[in-house]
């Protein structure tokens, strides 16, 4: 299988050059083992996972002897499963002035993320990462320079669209259906749908038992179905917990779960002083929306692209390419959305340097430009606005106004 060169790469290997351990984290069959053993190739780095029942044993036996027998640099795969590591590489990080010492990956959870922070504040650089965007699909190279601000203004977008090819809406809505699990790129349909299934069972509700501690299996799968209903929407505990017969109590512990896993994330509403009656509550997003989809049971492109949950999936893969970027970039960006009482909402709220940009995201051609009236909601922050405008399925950038540009989905 030939390796897709991830964006992330340029990142991880920046903050290896800054700090003595890099954890790289993100749930179950992202890539991450397979980037970092192809950024360590031929560099002499030694390779261990705790997958080994014999190297588990040893790491969690003896921390010392293990470091005697694989000595840094190292690359730890899934060092979760050996918390008792943790230790030990701290007393490694403190003898050496060396950076990069330690590359480390963990599938996402809550134990992991404070296990390291308890044990290697300040000695460890912790990186999330995803499933494969599209240009990561496509074979795009990362066409925003690492060091300079993810720029939606019509120049710079016209300058991106003479080097990234346009995609329609039939690209797009294959590429949400099948989601980007580095493994399902070669699958045909019958085999992704087994794919989807052996995940949630073999890596979802496993993990689900032995890191969190959840005994009710099928009110977990439920609610995971739940959840992938209600993706694009307001979080509503209640809702979700009526879904799958669970208490809204219960439903906000595995709101939790789900995102210390890496399978959702809340996109938080954007929130100003000088605003009034706003909406406070965040929308749920899956963080691949082909696992979304098999959740939902759409079980083709054409079935989820005409049908009633269209929009919002169209709206969660909009939004996940954009944190992916956010994510990887070098750049602090707050990435939000606006809503208030009166049901007006901005489906995105980008702010950087205290400037704010607002999008809407739109399933058509050529939508109506009247969508961005109400944007000037935001003008009462007391912020600036910077370059924005409608995320939709125009072949080319198409100025809208001074501020405001018809954005191709697929220059994202």
């Amino acid at each position: 299988m030939t390796y897709i060169h991830r964006t992330i790469e340029n990142k991880f290997l920046r903050m290896s050059a800054s700090f003595k351990a890099v954890m790289l984290t993100g749930a179950r069959q992202v890539g991450k083992s397979t980037m970092l053993k192809h950024l360590a190739k031929d560099s002499g780095r030694v390779y261990v996972s705790m997958d080994d029942a014999d190297a588990r044993n040893l790491a969690l036996t003896d921390p010392k002897l293990f470091f005697q027998i694989y000595h840094p640099p190292i690359l730890i795969d899934e060092v979760q499963k050996a918390p008792s590591l943790f230790e030990q590489i701290k007393i490694l990080c403190d003898e050496t002035e060396e950076r990069g010492l330690f590359w480390l990956t963990g599938s996402q959870s809550r134990k992991l993320i404070q296990h390291a922070g308890d044990s290697l504040a300040g000695r460890v650089g912790i990186l999330q990462m995803f499933s494969l965007s599209d240009k990561e699909i496509r074979g795009i190279p990362y066409d925003i320079p690492y060091d300079i601000p993810y720029d939606f203004s019509f120049d710079a977008l016209n300058a991106r669209s003479r080097t990234v090819p346009n995609c329609n809406i039939l690209d797009i809505y294959t590429r949400i259906w099948e989601g980007g699990m580095p493994e399902m790129l070669s699958m045909d349909p019958e085999m992704r749908r087994e794919y989807w299934n052996s995940y949630i069972n073999a890596y979802l509700m496993r993990d689900a038992v032995e890191d969190n501690g959840i005994q009710n299996i099928e009110g977990f799968r439920k609610f995971l179905r739940a959840c992938a209903a209600f993706t694009g929407e307001l979080l509503n505990y209640q809702d979700l917990a009526n879904a799958s017969g669970v208490s809204a109590v219960t439903a906000k512990e595995w709101i939790k779960v789900l995102q210390s896993m890496g399978i959702i994330f809340l996109l938080e509403p954007f929130y100003n002083n000088e605003l009034k009656r706003m909406v406070k509550t965040p929308k749920l997003y899956f963080c691949d929306t082909g696992l979304c989809a098999y959740l939902s049971s759409w079980t083709s492109r054409d079935t989820l692209m005409n049908g009633a949950a269209s929009g919002h999936f169209l709206e969660n893969y909009v939004v996940l390419e954009m944190l992916r970027n956010l994510t990887y970039g070098n750049r602090s960006y707050n990435l939000n959305f606006y809503r208030d009482s009166n049901q007006k909402e901005i489906d995105v709220v980008l702010e950087a340097d205290g400037v704010l940009s607002a999008f809407e995201i739109k399933k058509a051609a050529s939508p109506e430009r009247k969508a961005i009236k109400v944007f000037s909601l935001l003008e009462k922050s007391g912020k600036p606005m910077g370059p924005g405008g409608i995320l939709c399925m125009a072949e080319t950038p198409f100025p809208i106004d001074s501020n405001n540009t018809l954005i191709p989905i697929s220059l994202l």
